[in-house]
């Protein structure tokens, strides 16, 4: 019989910082962390996610699989402030009064409203599926997850990835990526910058949603050898919102409770 999993892909979203929504985020009927209030705003935002991501609060790192970048999130997106906007902020500073220049983009940013990285969770197969699954099946999701990152880079070239994680301490596995998005050819300031907005629209963010959705089956077919397709999308599931946006909350909570 033709198996129909689900597929989710949370962009983290400062809509999430109201205590009603991280309530809801510890109590998520997946079974993860998805709803938590993952906006990267500032440095000491990105070592939060470094200790959620890498579990450096406990001791149970053998259940962490990181796919890309290093054991230090901080670092990692470091490394690519370096790599994307280091060329761009001499250029600025070259023909910019002394005043004025930028000594170090990634404080900058930090110091400012705007988001220094984002977070995407990506997870395939709900906790009813993965509850009777075995770790040899669990940890077959890393090749799956390998080609998630792959194809990203192929969809979505603007956003940089830094650090990507694999949870299997939960009950269903699932990847956090953490990663920056750059906008080029910008007219005032430098001329590459950091733009989660523009990188991640409405319009932007359901078709990235939908092209890594359709990839993931593949790559889960390929690497399990079966037939799967994925189950319909479901609004509210592709996107982190606040619990009162999502229309069927309070209904898939009395399925749940039944």
């Amino acid at each position: 019989m033709e198996q129909e999993l689900a597929y989710s892909f949370h962009l983290g979203s400062d809509k999430n910082k109201s205590k009603l929504a991280k309530k809801v985020s510890k109590g998520n009927v997946s079974g993860t962390t998805s709803f938590s209030n993952n906006a990267i705003q500032n440095a000491k935002d990105l070592s939060k996610v470094n200790n959620h991501n890498l579990r450096d609060y406990d001791n149970q790192r053998e259940l962490i699989t990181i796919i890309y970048g290093t054991n230090d999130i901080v670092e990692d997106v470091k490394q690519v402030y370096l790599d994307e906007f280091e060329q761009a902020r001499i250029e600025y500073n070259s023909k910019t009064r002394t005043d004025r220049q930028i000594k170090d983009y990634f404080q900058k940013v930090c110091n400012s409203q705007n988001d220094i990285a984002c977070e995407i969770i990506i997870e395939f197969g709900d906790m009813d599926f993965w509850q009777d699954k075995d770790s040899e099946y669990r940890y077959k999701m890393t090749d799956v997850y390998n080609e998630q990152i792959q194809d990203l880079n192929k969809i979505l070239p603007s956003f940089k990835v830094a650090n990507a994680t694999i949870h299997y301490d939960e009950t269903s596995p699932h990847m956090h990526v953490v990663g920056v998005p750059v906008i080029d050819n910008c007219k005032k300031g430098m001329k590459k910058q950091v733009g989660k907005s523009k990188v991640f629209t409405k319009e932007s963010l359901t078709a990235i949603q939908d092209k890594m959705r359709n990839a993931c089956i593949k790559s889960y077919n390929k690497f399990y050898g079966v037939d799967s397709r994925l189950k319909a999308k479901q609004k509210g599931r592709n996107q982190d919102i606040n619990v009162k946006e999502m229309d069927n909350y309070r209904e898939m909570k009395k399925k749940l409770e039944k």
